[in-house]
C-alpha cells in the first residue's frame, strides 16, 4: 500500500513509498484511515529538528479518524466497522512515576504513533486497543481527525493552567491550535483575545466567525491598550501561547498579570531567548503542555457534541496524500488553517 515515509534522518528524506499492509497483533486494532490532519510536528519530523523521539523509517501522521477493519486476539472493546479515533501515544510503560500518577503523556519510555510507529499518512494503521476511542455517530470523520489537537488543547487548559468564568485569556497565534484553544477557553466563560499578524488576517476572520471576543492584528492594533482597558491595567489572567514564536512568548510574558498563568503550547523548533526574570518578578505559573491524556479526549468529544467547540470550520483545505509537498508548503506559509490529507485508495 502507499504511504508517506520519513525514510531516514536528516532534513527532507520523505516520499511516497509502497509498504506492506499491516496486520493487528494481540491487543491491537487495525484502522482504515479516512481523514488525517497535518500537525506542525509533522513538519518538524520532515526537518529532523523535533525533540520528540523519532526513529525512521516511519510513516508520520497522528491526527486522524477511521473505521476498524480488523482486530487482534484479545480485543474486546472494538469490532470491525466501528468508527474510531486514536491518541497519538502508542506505547507507554504503565510503571514509571508519570504513568502511575496518570500522566502517561510524559512516560519516560513513551513511543508515539507517527514518530516511532507508523502513523496515519497511509491507508491502514495499527493502534493499541487502549489508545483508541469510539467516534460518536454525531461527529463526522473530518471533525474526528481534529480531535487529537483538541485533546492537546483541553490538556493545556484543564491540566496545565486554570481558567474561570470572567477571566481574560490571551491566545497568541490564530492557527488551528490557537483557535481551538480559544474555543475551549470560551467554553469556560472566559473573555478571549486572539492575536496574529498581517499574514493571519484570514485566520483572524475565522476566529471572529467562531465568536472569539477579540481577534487582533498586532501590526495594526494596540493589543496592550486593549488588555489594559479590559483588565484595569493588571494584565490578562492566562496566556495560551500557540504561535511557537519568540515574539509571541515575549509579548505574552509582558501582557500576563502578576501571579497569572502562562502555558506554552506551540513548539518553537529551536531555542529562543526571553527574560526569565519576568517569571520571578511576576510570580507566574509558567508551564508547558505536551500531548494529552484519556480524560482530555473524553472532555474534547463532549465539548464538540455540545456545540461549544466547532472544528469543521478550521479544515480549510482537503488534499490527496500525493499532494503532501504542496500541503506542507502551505503550512509553512500559513496558508489556510487545518490542512487535511485524504488516505490513498491503494
Amino acid at each position: 500500500m502507499k504511504a508517506l515515509v520519513k525514510y531516514k534522518e536528516g532534513p527532507g528524506n520523505m516520499e511516497i513509498r509502497d509498504i506492506p499492509e499491516p496486520q493487528p497483533g494481540p491487543g491491537q486494532v487495525k484502522i482504515e484511515v479516512k481523514e488525517a490532519g497535518i500537525c506542525g510536528s509533522d513538519l518538524h519530523i520532515y526537518n529532523s529538528d523535533i525533540q520528540i523521539l523519532t526513529i525512521p523509517p516511519v510513516v508520520p501522521g497522528h491526527e486522524f479518524s477511521g473505521v476498524v477493519s480488523a482486530v487482534g486476539e484479545g480485543v474486546t472493546k472494538f469490532k470491525p466497522g466501528d468508527r474510531v479515533v486514536s491518541e497519538a501515544v502508542y506505547f507507554y510503560c504503565r510503571d514509571c512515576l508519570y504513568c502511575r500518577t496518570g500522566f502517561y503523556n510524559l512516560c519516560v519510555n513513551k513511543r508515539s504513533l507517527g514518530y516511532v510507529y507508523n502513523g496515519a499518512f497511509e491507508k491502514y494503521t495499527i493502534v493499541e486497543e487502549h489508545n483508541a476511542h469510539i467516534l460518536p455517530d454525531d461527529i463526522d470523520f473530518l471533525t474526528g481527525a481534529m480531535l487529537e489537537p483538541l485533546a492537546c488543547c483541553t490538556h493545556a487548559v484543564y491540566d496545565c493552567c486554570h481558567i474561570e468564568a470572567g477571566d481574560v485569556v490571551l491566545v497568541s497565534g490564530p492557527g488551528a491550535i490557537g483557535l481551538t484553544a480559544a474555543q475551549v477557553a470560551k467554553a469556560e466563560g472566559a473573555r478571549v483575545i486572539v492575536t496574529g499578524t498581517d499574514v493571519d488576517e484570514e485566520r483572524l476572520k475565522v476566529g471572529r466567525s467562531l465568536g472569539i471576543d477579540y481577534c487582533v492584528n498586532i501590526q495594526k492594533e494596540d493589543v496592550k491598550k486593549l488588555v489594559n482597558d479590559l483588565t484595569g491595567g493588571y494584565g490578562v489572567d492566562v496566556v495560551l501561547e500557540c504561535s511557537g514564536s519568540e515574539p509571541g512568548v515575549r509579548s505574552g510574558l509582558d501582557l500576563v498579570k502578576k501571579r497569572g498563568y502562562f502555558c506554552q503550547i506551540g513548539l518553537t523548533g529551536k531555542p529562543i531567548t526571553f527574560d526569565i526574570e519576568t517569571i520571578c518578578y511576576k510570580e507566574l505559573h509558567f508551564s508547558g503542555s505536551m500531548a494529552s491524556r484519556y480524560l482530555n479526549w473524553e472532555k474534547g468529544i463532549k465539548l464538540v457534541q455540545q456545540g461549544l467547540v466547532k472544528l469543521a470550520p478550521l479544515a480549510s483545505h482537503h488534499l490527496p496524500l500525493e499532494d503532501w509537498e504542496t500541503a506542507f508548503q502551505m503550512f509553512r506559509e500559513k496558508k489556510g488553517l487545518k490542512l487535511i490529507l485524504a488516505a490513498p485508495e491503494e
